[in-house]
C-alpha cells in the first residue's frame, strides 16, 4: 500500500477522535467486524444504568493484534488513559512502548495497511475506513 494511502487511512481513523468515548465504541465495532476472529479484544465497563437497560457498556480497553504487533488503547470516562504498542511473539511481549493517541492511530493505520497486503478481511477494513 502506498504511503499516501496509509496517510489517508490514518486521517480516516483520526476523523472522529474528538469524542473519545464514542470513538472507541465505533473503532472497536468496526475493527471487530472486519478483522479476523481473535484479532480484536474489547473490554467494556458497564454502569448500573447500562446493565438495567441491557446495553453493552462503554469501551474501557481495546486490543488489536496484527501480526507480531499488539496495539492497546485504554479509555476512562471518554479520555485516553494510555496507548501502548507491543512487539509480541507467541504470547511473549518482547518490547512495550507507551504512546499518545496520534502515534497509536498512525501505527494502527500502518499495521492495517501491511495486513491488507496479504489478508482480504484486513483489506476490506482498510477500504471501509477510506470510504
Amino acid at each position: 500500500m502506498a504511503e499516501r494511502e496509509v496517510e489517508l487511512l490514518a486521517a480516516a481513523l483520526r476523523r472522529d477522535s474528538a469524542d473519545l468515548g464514542l470513538y472507541a465504541q465505533v473503532l472497536a465495532a468496526n475493527l471487530a467486524d472486519l478483522l479476523p476472529p481473535g484479532a480484536v479484544r474489547v473490554k467494556r465497563r458497564r454502569s448500573v444504568a447500562e446493565r438495567v437497560a441491557g446495553r453493552e457498556g462503554s469501551v474501557s480497553e481495546l486490543d488489536v493484534v496484527l501480526g507480531e504487533q499488539r496495539l492497546s488503547l485504554r479509555v476512562d470516562r471518554g479520555r485516553v488513559v494510555a496507548g501502548e504498542i507491543c512487539h509480541e511473539v507467541r504470547g511473549i511481549v518482547l518490547s512495550r512502548r507507551q504512546v499518545g493517541l496520534d502515534e497509536w492511530i498512525g501505527v494502527l493505520a500502518r499495521s492495517l495497511a501491511e495486513a491488507a497486503a496479504s489478508n482480504a478481511r484486513a483489506r476490506e477494513a482498510v477500504e471501509r475506513f477510506l470510504a
